[in-house]
């Protein structure tokens, strides 16, 4: 029972089988989640590096509660207080990690391909945590998870994906999980955060009509408008945004059917989702934030040692 690959870069590079793997190990671990006693020792002896990068709550938090969850030895790394800081490489950084003889390295940072130039560098096995606009494979797994779990299927469910498009690297891994899984994909938001290339390159419906793509859709995966990473504006105001792409209960309750609501976090309240919404009966958000551990332990799990033993 393993992975065909020895690392977790992206979604791109899974297959559909490897999809399934990840999924059904996650069920696994989330009834063990729900025992009393909620650790395991499935990875004791094997010690991870969490290599961030980049600022993370839900993820590092996430990650680590998993690899604690599975009694892995946990060393976490912040760029802003390490050797980084005064100017050691990437390469380095790792180098003097692995010469602890770490066995794994969960990493994000602001650079696309940051975590595949790793995993041409060193053994050890790499998880993408985020990786520039690029991709977000762990993000994509639990938002799958949390889907199958709520409407029974992925194959041919219609998911929306509505948002920040362009500087989005959960939409990027979700686009490549969810059509690899058969479901139908529309992409909605203001043209000028929708790339061009997507409705080609991926056989997506596009939209900028967010009502439309409510009224098509069984699920909504919301999100979060990027501020940090444009360099320009790409829309007229916050509030504005609100008016024309912002999910409000009123507009929920204008479509006659029910839809599952999803975001990645952190949530801009009042910008792309109103809090009656994200905290609504068709929210589902904090399912995926529970999802998330046992999926992560899924993946640590299986690029383990341990699972390439069993």
């Amino acid at each position: 029972m393993k992975l065909s690959s020895k690392n977790l870069l992206g979604i791109k590079d899974l297959s559909r089988e490897d999809i399934q793997l990840i999924l059904s190990t996650a069920s696994q671990f989330k009834e063990v989640l729900q025992r009393p006693v909620k650790k395991v020792p499935s990875l004791r002896d094997v010690t991870i590096v969490n290599l961030f990068y980049e600022n993370s709550t839900r993820t590092r938090f996430s990650f680590e509660l998993a690899e604690r969850r599975l009694s892995a030895d946990v060393l976490n790394f912040a760029a802003g207080t390490s050797s980084a800081a005064k100017g050691e490489t990437l390469l380095d950084t790792v180098n003097n990690i692995l010469s602890m003889k770490v066995d794994m390295v969960v990493m994000r940072h602001s650079a696309t391909g940051a975590p595949h130039f790793l995993a041409q560098h060193i053994p050890a096995a790499i998880v993408n945590a985020g990786d520039g606009i690029n991709e977000h494979p762990t993000q994509a797994l639990l938002d799958a998870y949390s889907m199958q779990e709520k409407t029974g299927r992925l194959e041919g469910l219609k998911v929306a994906i509505i948002g920040d498009i362009m500087h989005s690297r959960v939409a990027l891994s979700n686009i490549y999980l969810l059509t690899k899984m058969g479901a139908e994909i529309t992409i909605a938001g203001p043209p000028t955060l929708i790339p061009k290339y997507l409705q080609e390159a991926f056989n997506v419906n596009v939209t900028y009509n967010v009502k439309e793509a409510l009224q098509w859709c069984d699920v909504a995966n919301v999100l979060r408008i990027q501020l940090e990473r444009q360099n320009q504006p790409l829309f007229s105001s916050l509030r504005e945004y609100n008016l024309a792409y912002g999910i409000k209960r009123s507009l929920l309750d204008s479509i006659d059917k029910d839809i599952v609501i999803m975001h990645p976090g952190p949530i801009n309240r009042g910008v792309e989702l109103d809090s009656d919404v994200a905290d609504g009966p068709y929210s589902i958000i904090l399912n995926q934030v529970e999802n998330g551990v046992a999926v992560r332990m899924a993946v640590l799990y299986l690029l383990s040692p341990q699972s390439a033993n069993s």
